[in-house]
């Protein structure tokens, strides 16, 4: 009578696999093997293929059969595109806060100053609520600046380092009649010339301001590199308008006698670098 054979025996029972040459039946390879070790390769092998088979269904897969794979990739650019959008809307909005300022400060109205802020613009409101406003810090720096003939002088001999390597067009030919004069508020020089003389800028730019004010009549401002603005005032025509890009020696406006502080035909230059009035004649050959 045989043994009865059990699982374990049948799971542990020694096999070989002999691999002969058909021709001549030499042996070549002899492979011993379990079925239980054969078991454990199979389920080796298929754990193995289940995860290539996920990680493919993840990737390379997902991007061929799923369309749920490119809306995602989708949303995910929109998401980056949308702050990319959010942080060039707030640079806007700083940069045309600050042009405003400027425009404010160029007609003289230092009271309706805007505080540039990383997310939004603070109101009129909100400033008038604070101890000091900007109004009262503006006309103190004022005051002390134009009190203090040492300061300007010191800050001018800075500004020759480095407005001296830029070269600047002339506006127009003639005669300067009234030089500049910090100690009188006078930030820039009249230039006398011909009736109809027409205005051009001095160097590369872009306007950031055309248009009328009360005092100094038809007015044009460009931005140029560096932090340097040049201004154009008691113009009779702007040929300009604001975010036109000019080159040096371009047209932008026509010479006039507009606005009420002028006594007859003339240019009034002003040259800024980072917000404080330096001397045309210094960088200008006129």
């Amino acid at each position: 009578m045989k043994p009865r054979r059990t699982l374990s025996s049948w799971l542990n029972n020694r096999y070989l696999l002999i691999i002969r040459n058909e021709e001549n039946f030499a042996e070549k390879t002899t492979i011993s093997f379990t079925y239980s070790k054969l078991i454990l390769i199979s389920f080796f092998i298929l754990i193995v293929l289940m995860l290539i088979s996920l990680y493919l269904s993840q990737t390379l897969m997902a991007q061929w059969f799923d369309p749920r794979h490119e809306q995602l990739l989708m949303s995910r650019s929109l998401i980056e595109l949308r702050l990319e959008l959010d942080s060039l809307q707030n640079e806007v909005r700083k940069k045309d806060q600050y042009v405003k300022n400027l425009q404010k400060i160029l007609i003289g109205e230092p009271e309706g100053l805007n505080e540039i802020t990383d997310n939004s613009m603070v109101s009129n409101e909100e400033n008038e609520q604070d101890p000091v406003s900007m109004a009262e810090i503006d006309s103190q720096f004022r005051k002390n600046f134009e009190q203090s003939e040492i300061s300007f002088i010191t800050v001018s001999n800075s500004y020759l380092q480095e407005l001296e390597e830029t070269f600047f067009f002339r506006p127009v030919s003639g005669i300067i009649n009234n030089p500049f004069d910090i100690r009188s508020n006078h930030f820039g020089v009249d230039i006398v010339a011909k009736d109809n003389e027409p205005v051009k800028s001095i160097a590369d730019g872009t306007v950031i301001f055309s248009g009328w004010t009360q005092d100094s009549g038809n007015v044009i401002v460009v931005q140029h590199r560096g932090n340097i603005i040049s201004v154009y005032k008691h113009n009779s025509a702007l040929l300009k308008k604001v975010g036109n890009f000019v080159f040096s020696g371009d047209v932008i406006s026509i010479i006039g006698n507009t606005g009420e502080l002028t006594t007859g035909p003339h240019l009034h230059l002003e040259l800024w670098y980072n917000g404080n009035p330096v001397d045309p004649e210094d960088f200008i050959t006129f």
